[in-house]
């Protein structure tokens, strides 16, 4: 009974160990804070589809360095129609790179990094 417990013990640690062990990912898509981000996922409603990337594209600058969406987080909203939110270095680098940025909407970057659940582990980030 002992050894059927640790198997499957092992067994139930497997997933894990396969993600932890994948490298890191390159996501492309759309810087923009936690706070606005349910406002780029994709509905679909009686008059249409609402959201998505266009939303995304055009979140300004000035949003994203309102206190309550710099509190709220960053993350990369994808051309597949995700949101992952950043770690707190991906969130300083993400700070950092819309102060620095000139563009007042439309934050595209390419961000490198561990990939676990709707959380990406920054290692780099690049505007567009």
């Amino acid at each position: 009974m002992k050894g059927f417990l640790c198997n499957l013990c092992f067994l139930g640690l497997l997933p894990g160990l396969a993600v932890a062990a994948s490298g890191p990912s390159t996501v492309k898509g759309v810087i923009m804070d936690k706070a606005c981000s349910s406002k780029a996922e994709v509905r679909l409603l009686p008059t249409g589809i609402e959201g998505g990337m266009i939303v995304a594209e055009a979140h300004t600058r000035e949003c994203a360095l309102m206190p309550a969406c710099q509190k709220s987080g960053y993350g990369i909203f994808t051309w597949d129609q995700k949101f992952l939110s950043f770690d707190a270095a991906g969130n300083r680098k993400a700070l950092e790179a819309i102060k620095a940025s000139k563009k007042l909407d439309d934050f595209e970057a390419e961000v490198t990094g561990i990939v676990n659940g709707d959380t990406i582990k920054v290692e780099t980030l690049k505007l567009q």
